[in-house]
């Protein structure tokens, strides 16, 4: 048998096998120099040393072509890696814009896995909208319909089944089982670090020097004034800038509003500050300066306290600051500013529900009840005292709201004034506690002291004035004792509230500075004795229709005098009560001509006008319009500036 004949190759003879691998080395690529010329007449290539033409091209003058194949794949291996470097480069460059302007971690962050795992650039973006740069806000909301829910997922580790935490918040297990993003809290991030090369300063929309002044006086007075500078715990701007974007617009915008001839300022501080405040709606990352952010802007802005302080609550529960209290009394001292800031919602919160006659948000949880043993620890501050004394205070008055409702016509029956005077001695307790608790300030001299004091008369007066809910001169022809006693307190708090306002020089001082509140509770003082001296004569309670109309003439005259911006609160507080007063000024004139007439004609008195309120000047119900929580709440309208001319006397 020949054994050199050829044979059919099976399928298998073009595998090699393993050792036939090991000893066949790798095919080596031909290090070959020779230049064509060279080549084209097949003889040897040489080089001199140094030299990049041949002895032959040399010779015969022609230029020398080398036909060198593994350099040709060296060099365009060089130029294709090159190349992928810079694409590489810019791709990288434009990711790390992307994840700044979304808000998103620095793409050094990432593992190779997260682009398995995490979410797509669109959700990413969504979820993470500018905040910042106002050249995205005009744009920010113009998706339409190609915006998409997010159901992107977390790439975290698998549940435990082992963890000890058995009863957690059901949405807490849904989130570990499904581990979707929009499940998740709201978390505390620290803040991006170009903040400040990117804020509304940055891009001048006002000028450094100017935001460097109204952070200074924001920072000696409004700051001082709300509890000894807790609410803005920095100590410069870039500081501030650096930390919340929200925040350093909230403090200039409010700084704006209180000095004079700073109105174009002030618009466009405050169109910054809403364009943030809008963008943050939807975001799932804050940091506890935002939240101080939406606080500022609640206490010194009208017009946005309720939407603001019920923004910040919301925000503050899913970031956890209700659990900090409990976490603080374990030994976690870092839990103090989290805490403290609990605290400062939750009065807050109370401000506005107060002033609206709408019921709280923040309910009285063991943070609140246990408000003492805070006080205990040894890392507070005077103005933590400051803090937790109106802590104290609202808890009385919203136990109050609770008792006794938030409906205008229901009266409080007799069996009602037991509970009151209850209350009332509360609010006496309160005062004794907390006035010598309140020291003297080298910002604000006397206020804390006497801010105390204020807040009581305000607190009986709230309290008190229930005592006239739901009643008129008309269905209610005599008054109880209990009755006209407790009436008779309201008014006398209101009065005090207003001489207080008028007479102590640091309290007067701070007209201007003092959060929102306190102009609600003195424009509720005077509108309430201006329509309890129209409605209610003297042979009802104890009130001289004179000394409120001069009370309240020097009230507008100190609203008008004091230094303040064209838009701030007590220009439109002064303007109103000089309506109300030019009406009440039109009553009296009418009552006394009535009066006289009538005793003329009949030879005998008319007491406090009785009989021309009978015979339908003013109307019988005219004061209950305004009707609140506390007996005479204040209409809403009063805290929107564009309701400054709105005459309430006929509503």
């Amino acid at each position: 048998m020949d054994t050199t004949a050829p044979r059919k190759r099976s399928l298998d003879d073009g595998l090699e096998s393993p050792r036939d691998n090991k000893t066949r080395s790798a095919p080596k690529i031909s290090k070959a120099r020779a230049c064509a010329e060279c080549k084209r007449h097949k003889i040897r290539c040489e080089f001199r040393a140094g030299e990049s033409t041949c002895t032959k091209c040399t010779r015969s003058g022609i230029k020398c072509v080398v036909n060198d194949f593994s350099q040709k794949f060296v060099d365009d291996d060089g130029i294709w890696k090159s190349q992928a470097s810079a694409t590489m480069h810019q791709l990288q460059a434009a990711v790390s814009h992307l994840l700044r302007q979304g808000g998103l971690p620095e793409l050094s962050t990432y593992s190779s896995g997260d682009a398995l795992n995490g979410p797509s650039p669109a959700a990413s973006y969504h979820a993470h909208r500018p905040s910042i740069d106002r050249s995205q806000t005009q744009t920010s909301h113009t998706d339409g319909p190609g915006v998409v829910m997010d159901v992107t997922r977390e790439p975290s580790p698998e549940q435990d089944l082992q963890d000890p935490d058995l009863v957690p918040a059901p949405m807490r297990s849904l989130y570990e089982v499904t581990k979707l993003r929009n499940l998740r809290n709201n978390h505390i991030e620290a803040p991006k670090q170009t903040l400040l090369e990117e804020d509304f300063i940055s891009q001048r929309l006002i000028s450094l020097h100017e935001a460097e002044e109204l952070f200074a006086y924001f920072s000696r007075t409004m700051n001082q004034l709300l509890w000894g500078g807790i609410i803005l715990v920095h100590r410069d701007l870039t500081s501030v800038r650096r930390a919340s974007t929200v925040l350093s617009a909230a403090v200039l915008t409010v700084a704006a509003l209180h000095i004079p001839n700073r109105t174009e300022t002030l618009n466009r501080c405050y169109n910054e500050y809403v364009s943030l405040v809008s963008n943050m709606a939807l975001t799932r990352a804050h940091t506890l300066d935002d939240i101080r952010g939406l606080c500022v802007g609640a206490f010194w802005l009208s017009e946005l306290s309720w939407k603001l302080s019920g923004h910040a609550v919301r925000i503050a529960t899913e970031m956890g600051l209700h659990q900090s209290y409990q976490r603080l009394t374990r030994g976690h001292t870092d839990q103090y500013e989290r805490a403290q800031l609990w605290y400062l919602l939750y009065v807050c919160d109370h401000h506005f529900s107060i002033a609206y006659g709408r019921p709280p948000v923040i309910h009285e949880d063991v943070a609140i009840r246990n408000c003492e043993t805070f006080l205990g620890l040894s890392m507070i501050v005077p103005g933590d005292i400051r803090l937790l004394a109106q802590v104290a205070l609202f808890m009385i008055l919203t136990e109050a709201y609770r008792m006794f409702g938030s409906d205008t016509e229901q009266a409080l029956t007799e069996e009602d004034f037991g509970q009151l005077r209850v209350y009332n001695v509360a609010v006496d307790q309160w005062r004794l506690l907390w006035q010598p608790r309140s020291a003297d300030s080298a910002w604000v001299r006397t206020y804390p002291s006497k801010g105390v004091v204020l807040h009581y008369h305000f607190a009986k007066f709230q309290l008190n004035s229930l005592s006239l809910r739901g009643l008129s001169p008309s269905n209610t022809p005599v008054f109880s004792l209990d009755r006209k006693e407790s009436a008779n307190v309201a008014i006398s708090s209101a009065m005090a509230c207003l001489n207080m306002v008028l007479e102590e020089p640091d309290i007067r001082d701070a007209i201007v500075g003092v959060p929102i509140f306190t102009h609600t509770m003195v424009t509720f003082s005077a509108v309430f004795l201006l329509k309890v001296a129209i409605n209610w004569n003297t042979a009802y309670l104890s009130i001289n229709a004179r000394q409120v109309r001069r009370l309240v003439e020097r009230v507008i005259e100190l609203m008008n005098c004091v230094s303040a911006g064209e838009r701030h609160l007590t220009r439109h507080i002064a303007r109103g009560l000089g309506k109300m007063l030019e009406r009440f000024d039109t009553w009296e004139a009418t009552w006394q001509f009535r009066g006289s007439t009538e005793a003329a004609l009949d030879g005998r008195e008319v007491p406090g006008g009785a009989n021309a309120m009978a015979q339908g000047f003013p109307p019988p119900d005219l004061i209950y319009g305004m009707v609140g929580t506390y007996g005479f709440g204040l209409d809403e309208n009063l805290l929107d500036p564009s309701m400054a001319d709105f005459d309430f006397l006929t509503q």
